[in-house]
C-alpha cells in the first residue's frame, strides 16, 4: 500500500501529495481549535496574521538561500529559522508553535524525504514547530537571544530523534567509532549551531536589535517607552 503514496527514492506520489496535505490540514486545524480554546486572549487580529504570514514568507525565501548543504539533509540558511523565532518571540508560544508547524508543512512539501509517519513528524513539524517555544522567553531580559537558543536546541532534538530511528544506517563508515553513539547529535547540530551562532552574532549587533525593537512595537502596538503608556479608562 505504501508504494502508491511513497516513491523508490523516498518522495512523495501525487496520491502522497495529496494524504499528507490532508493529513497536515487536519492538524493544522486540531492545533487551532486547541489554541483558542486554551487562550484567554482576544481573537488574533488581521495585524497579528499578517505579521504572521510575513514570517512564515520570509523564513521560506531565506532558506532557498543556502550557504552550505549536507548530504543527508540539514542546511545552513541565510537566517531563516529566525523570522519563526521572532513570531513566537513577539506572541507567544502557542502562536510560534502553530506557525512552525504550518512552515514545517512548507518545508517538507519543498523538499520532502519520507519514509514513515512519524519520521516525517521529527524531521519536519515537530522540528520547526519547536522553534515556537523562543515565546517562552518573551517577557525575560535578552529573551530574543534566549529564545533563540532554546528554539534551535528543541529543534535539533527532534533532528537527533529522527536521526537515531530512521538514518543511523548511513553513517559514514570513516566516522570515529568512539563518537558513533552520538552521530545523529552531532550530525545536527553542526549545521543548526552554525547558523545558530551566526544569528545570535547578528541580532546582538546593537543596530539590528534596535530595528528588531520597532518592529516589535509595530507588531504589539506598543508605545516607544513605558513612561509614555496611559492608564486604563
Amino acid at each position: 500500500m505504501l508504494k502508491h503514496f511513497v516513491t523508490e527514492e523516498g518522495g512523495l506520489t501525487g496520491a502522497g501529495y495529496g494524504l499528507f496535505i490532508a493529513t497536515a490540514v487536519i492538524c493544522l486545524l486540531i492545533a487551532v481549535a486547541v489554541a483558542r480554546r486554551n487562550t484567554k486572549s482576544s481573537p488574533i487580529s488581521p495585524k497579528r496574521l499578517a505579521f504572521c504570514a510575513m514570517g512564515i514568507a520570509l523564513a521560506f525565501i531565506t532558506s532557498y538561500i543556502r550557504f552550505l548543504k549536507l548530504p543527508m539533509g540539514g542546511t545552513i540558511t541565510l537566517f531563516s529559522m529566525l523570522f519563526i523565532v521572532l513570531v513566537g518571540y513577539w506572541y507567544g508560544a502557542g502562536t510560534g508553535i502553530l506557525v512552525g508547524l504550518v512552515y514545517g508543512i512548507l518545508q517538507f512539501i519543498q523538499d520532502p524525504y519520507f519514509l514513515t509517519f512519524f519520521q516525517v513528524c521529527c524531521d519536519y513539524l515537530l522540528a520547526f514547530a519547536a522553534l515556537g517555544v523562543a515565546g517562552f522567553f518573551r517577557k525575560q531580559k535578552h529573551g530574543l537571544v534566549k529564545g533563540y537558543i532554546a528554539a534551535v536546541l528543541c529543534r535539533g532534538v527532534f533532528a537527533s530523534l529522527a536521526g537515531y530511528l530512521y538514518w543511523m544506517e548511513y553513517m559514514p563508515e570513516d566516522f570515529p567509532k568512539s563518537l558513533s553513539a552520538i552521530y545523529p547529535v552531532i550530525y545536527n547540530y553542526s549545521y543548526l549551531l552554525v547558523e545558530g551562532i551566526l544569528t545570535v552574532i547578528l541580532i546582538s549587533i546593537p543596530a539590528v536589535s534596535k530595528a528588531l525593537n520597532q518592529v516589535r512595537r509595530i507588531a504589539l502596538d506598543e508605545p516607544k517607552t513605558s513612561a509614555s503608556r496611559k492608564p486604563a479608562a
